[in-house]
């Protein structure tokens, strides 16, 4: 017996749709491999633009080890990112939007030339980037608990749930992605914090990185994509009624309104 692909990808858009998580996902005793995982998310994606929505990006997650420690997870997981999974900052984002969400604080890219191939270069991602903002990106599992290995989150998207750019677009040479300090506010209250150092070294080389793991299944990323490269610290569980600001010092911040569901 082998993964049943779309049945696997209808499962995660039922468990989504309904807000009724998964008790679990991928067995293991099929000997999936991680193609078998990535056919999965591509096969959920497909049926989303089929329903009328649109691939605007790549994320890259848990490549900090600050969030494979939270998670569980020894490998980065990555996935696409639809127009559907931006909020605008300083706005309401309803609790009933999702199932167990953390929220994250990364730079997104914004590219200006296509990006893609088995070799490429932390000299051709700066060479490609427009302009990076701060992001926060909120992650949701559909399986319960986040009880997930390697498989389940590449199958499930990489786990996201949404996206909320700040508006401080900055070029690189404005910032210093080697040693950026970002922290986490809860309703003022700093809850987390890491540095963009943590990610692969620099958020530059984790980018470089996806496009070689990515080539395997011919997939590049495409000029006007934003991409996110991973958290520079740990997750942190988002807490209904509470209003959460993510925040790179020195150059910008993000923030909005986690609304309790009454």
């Amino acid at each position: 017996m082998t993964l049943n692909i779309a049945e696997t990808a209808q499962k995660l858009i039922d468990a989504r749709t309904l807000r009724q998580p998964l008790d679990s996902l991928i067995d293991e005793s099929l000997n999936p491999t991680t193609a078998d995982a990535f056919a999965v998310q591509q096969e959920l994606v497909r049926r989303n633009v089929a329903a009328g929505d649109a691939v605007a990006g790549f994320k890259l997650g848990n490549i900090a080890k600050a969030m494979q420690d939270k998670f569980g997870v020894d490998e980065p997981d990555y996935g696409y990112i639809l127009a559907s999974q931006f909020y605008p900052e300083n706005l309401r984002i309803k609790e009933t939007e999702f199932i167990e969400p953390f929220i994250e604080l990364e730079p997104g890219f914004v590219l200006k030339k296509d990006l893609g191939g088995p070799h490429v270069t932390a000299a051709e991602v700066m060479a490609a980037t427009d302009f990076v903002v701060p992001a926060l990106e909120i992650i949701d599992s559909r399986i319960k608990n986040w009880n997930i290995g390697l498989f389940d989150t590449l199958a499930d998207n990489g786990s996201i749930g949404g996206i909320i750019i700040g508006g401080q677009p900055r070029k690189l040479s404005e910032v210093n992605l080697a040693n950026q300090p970002g922290v986490i506010e809860f309703d003022g209250k700093e809850v987390a914090r890491g540095n963009t150092n943590e990610v692969y070294g620099n958020p530059i080389s984790a980018i470089a990185w996806l496009c070689r793991r990515i080539a395997e299944y011919d997939v590049t990323l495409k000029a006007g994509q934003f991409i996110l490269p991973g958290s520079c610290l740990a997750a942190e569980k988002m807490i209904p009624g509470t209003s959460i600001t993510g925040r790179f010092e020195g150059w910008g911040e993000i923030s909005f309104e986690y609304a309790a569901a009454n």
